[in-house]
């Protein structure tokens, strides 16, 4: 329970702290008028209060993430821990909070067109077919969870096929609305109904924390087949978005149209990645002390998914309300991550086409596509569109730190708050794609029946890595003698 405790407060020390030298470092300033007062349409430019703006942000990044996600990378030991409170302070913070401020620097402008403003246009394009490939994937796996759920708890008649298309149909409504019709009226609620339950799980974890693990028992990893689950690369994309995950830069553009003042930044993008780090570090914790230790953890996730022990755990701990909330959760938090998916993928094709989005025609003219398109890609299998979500998310991560940094150097700032994590999350990223069963190693066992060594894949990370260091120091080098200072109207 002392590791928990510790953990915990680090990890709001480091808003308090950290989150301030980094707005300083990158310049905020609220005198700068943010793009809402001067591209107001009513429907994607909206000026919001900013406590339903940091609300929504954090259901559209939380989703199930941070508690699924958790769930699963406990079992690599306290490991996790460090990983939700640094990767967090210093990785996923500091990348949604600088996504956020360059989209209102560029005029709410999506994560691609940002991207190729800092690092070329070949890039730019590369990035608009991949994250939009990436949304209608987000779009399509999040479906799944709450249709099952629902066709549980409904009369037969009501089966999943019928709620896979009323919550499409939802989608659909919600992409093509102006964003204060749905999203801002109930979003702010569900996003505090998943706060309120983190908070009453945290509160009971005081009461049942005996078995929580410490990080004087050892750093071990619990998985069943550590061989073939190393903690590095593993853990690292297992604990994305409580900890560090591409698909929230798409998701702060959304919120940088609607912000009013951008001292108001720090505490929704900063801040939002802190409070879902907070709600993944509560789950991983909660978890272990409900079944009573790791080997328990495991024999109960066996046959159960990690939504079962939510509803179980949460039912518990917290009774008929508590029921009722992770029902919620476990229903709303998906749904909202895959329609502002789909909104998002609509704001990105909408900037690269040039296309204003203010009148329903236009909107329709982009939407119908990526609507059908999303319905194509929900009839491949589950399971793969998840794994391939997972690591194409990372993916997107390591572009956007990449474009932080470059951002940052242009502007003579203190570029290694970007840096440092987009170094190591190249390391992991490109590791994982060569050693997991559903990146390259998956395609060379069934063509060459071979299998790629751990330390080979590693040791790839490591090159491509040193590749990248020594391609952005030259690219600082040569580009010094242009680099004025920033002024903090930029």
């Amino acid at each position: 329970m002392i590791s928990f405790a510790v953990a915990l407060c680090i990890l709001l020390g480091g808003y308090l702290i950290y989150s301030k030298i980094v707005a300083r470092i990158c310049g905020e300033n609220p005198l700068i008028q943010t793009p809402v007062h001067r591209l107001a349409d009513g429907v994607d430019y909206v000026v919001l209060p900013s406590w339903k703006i940091f609300l929504i942000q954090f259901l559209n990044i939380a989703g199930l993430g941070p508690i699924f996600g958790a769930i699963m990378g406990i079992m690599y030991g306290p490991a996790a821990y460090l990983w939700i409170v640094f990767g967090t302070i210093f990785a996923g913070s500091v990348h949604d909070y600088i996504s956020g401020l360059m989209s209102i620097r560029h005029d709410g402008a999506s994560l691609p067109e940002i991207v190729g403003s800092q690092l070329g246009n070949k890039i730019k394009n590369i990035m608009r077919g991949f994250s939009l490939i990436l949304m209608l994937l987000v779009g399509a796996v999040f479906v799944y969870n709450p249709a099952d759920l629902l066709s549980r708890l409904t009369p037969d008649s009501f089966n999943m096929v019928f709620w896979i298309i009323v919550i499409f149909s939802y989608y659909i409504l919600a992409t093509l609305l102006p964003i204060d019709k749905i999203i801002g009226k109930f979003y702010p609620l569900f996003g505090f109904a998943l706060l309120f339950m983190a908070v009453g799980i945290c509160i009971m974890l005081f009461a049942h924390g005996e078995s929580l693990p410490e990080f004087w028992d050892g750093f071990y990893n619990h998985k069943p087949d550590p061989a073939l689950n190393p903690i590095f690369p593993m853990m690292f994309i297992s604990i994305a978005c409580g900890a560090i995950s591409g698909f929230h830069a798409t998701q702060s553009p959304m919120m940088a149209r609607c912000l009013k003042n951008e001292a108001h930044a720090r505490p929704i993008f900063y801040g939002a990645m802190v409070a879902e780090g907070v709600v993944a570090l509560i789950w991983a914790a909660a978890v272990v002390a409900f079944t009573g230790g790791y080997e328990n953890l495991q024999e109960y996730l066996g046959p159960n998914s990690p939504a079962v022990l939510v509803d179980k755990l949460s039912k518990d701990w917290l009774g008929t309300f508590g029921g009722i909330l992770a029902v919620l959760g476990v229903i709303a938090a998906p749904i909202t991550s895959g329609d502002t998916a789909l909104r998002s993928a609509r704001l990105i094709a909408a900037d690269f086409m040039n296309l204003k989005q203010k009148s329903i025609s236009k909107r329709l003219i982009i939407s119908v596509p990526l609507f059908i398109l999303c319905s194509i890609i929900m009839l491949l299998p589950y399971d793969a569109l998840w794994r391939y979500f997972a690591w194409c998310n990372q993916v997107l991560a390591v572009f956007t730190l990449w474009t932080a940094s470059v951002w940052l150097a242009s502007r003579n700032r203190n570029y290694y708050i970007a840096l440092v994590p987009a170094l190591f999350m190249t390391s992991v990223t490109v590791s994982y794609i060569l050693f997991a069963p559903e990146g390259l190693q998956g395609v060379v066992n069934n063509l060459f029946d071979i299998e790629i060594p751990y330390y080979f894949a590693v040791g790839c990370g490591i090159a491509v890595t040193a590749i990248f260091w020594g391609t952005f120091n030259r690219y600082v080098s040569l580009k010094r003698s242009e680099f004025q200072p920033a002024s903090f109207s930029e």
